[in-house]
């Protein structure tokens, strides 16, 4: 994910819909208890280990809550902290720290989720040439934010929409009348269109895979829900030739000996679809 994420107009529209969201008209409660003037400091805080993600997003989600609000963050996205750490400190009106405080946790307390997950993965792999990437099973609307944080985790990033590249996948496959047919038919429109994007075919076999090397043309063969004795195969198989990625219901456990097959990509779901959220919290000092 590139580092200018954050110009994407997206994430704007994003946090103005979030922060509508939670706080409709007002916040009725700090608006009765706490006088307009009164100024105040917060901290944020780990509450358990893992990567950090998501703090520009907090500064932007309180910059629209209160332009008087200022966020000073003491730890850098990507960065793994231990329990206890405070991650930065705020200060401005209290009633807008109180406000702001609900949607902010929510986007770092995610994104740092799937950050940290992804680190297990990456962590989990480490030594062998293969990388994790994500999918496009995002909370739809969070898709820019949850791919930014699988890049803070370690992770790489898959296309991020269907115009991104091609992919080539099983009821593609079907509705066109066969694999052969699939890939030329689209690799025929490409060139009328003058389109210049990769190309990846997903395969359920190794006879599959032997006619992709056939028609040749291919960025990447993904090998999905393949065993690992198939993934061996298919590896040597193709030989370098192409990437090949390897995909479907691979898990914590099952990601080691996936990788030691000599895949060059993971695609884990689970990293954007199945996080658990890091708890953070923001308590206020005074």
């Amino acid at each position: 994910m590139e580092n200018n994420y954050l110009n994407d107009s997206r994430i704007g529209r994003l946090i103005e819909q979030a922060l509508f969201e939670d706080v409709g008209f007002g916040d009725i409660t700090s608006e009765s208890l706490i006088p307009e003037e009164q100024l105040g400091k917060a901290e944020l805080i780990a509450k358990e280990s893992g990567i950090i993600s998501g703090l520009d997003v907090v500064k932007l989600v309180f910059s629209c809550v209160d332009g008087q609000v200022t966020f000073e963050p003491s730890v850098v996205d990507g960065a793994l902290v231990e329990k206890g750490v405070s991650l930065g400190q705020f200060h401005g009106p209290v009633r807008s720290l109180l406000t702001g405080e609900r949607v902010a946790l929510n986007f770092l307390q995610r994104m740092s989720g799937i950050a940290t997950l992804t680190h297990k993965y990456v962590h989990a792999v480490a030594g062998t040439k293969a990388k994790i990437t994500d999918t496009r099973k995002t909370v739809p609307g969070l898709r820019v934010l949850d791919k930014k944080a699988v890049s803070d985790g370690g992770g790489i990033n898959h296309r991020f929409a269907l115009d991104s590249m091609v992919l080539i996948k099983d009821n593609h496959i079907a509705a066109a009348g066969g694999i052969t047919n699939a890939v030329l038919i689209c690799k025929q429109y490409l060139k009328e269109n003058e389109i210049e994007v990769k190309m990846e075919v997903e395969t359920t076999s190794i006879d599959q895979v032997k006619e992709l090397l056939t028609i040749g043309g291919i960025d990447r063969i993904m090998l999905d829900n393949y065993s690992l004795e198939m993934m061996r195969e298919a590896v040597t198989l193709i030989n370098g030739s192409v990437e090949v990625e390897a995909s479907g219901g691979i898990d914590l456990q099952t990601v080691r000996p996936v990788a030691e097959t000599g895949v060059d990509v993971i695609s884990v779901g689970a990293l954007t679809h199945s996080p658990k959220a890091l708890d953070i919290s923001l308590e206020y000092i005074a």
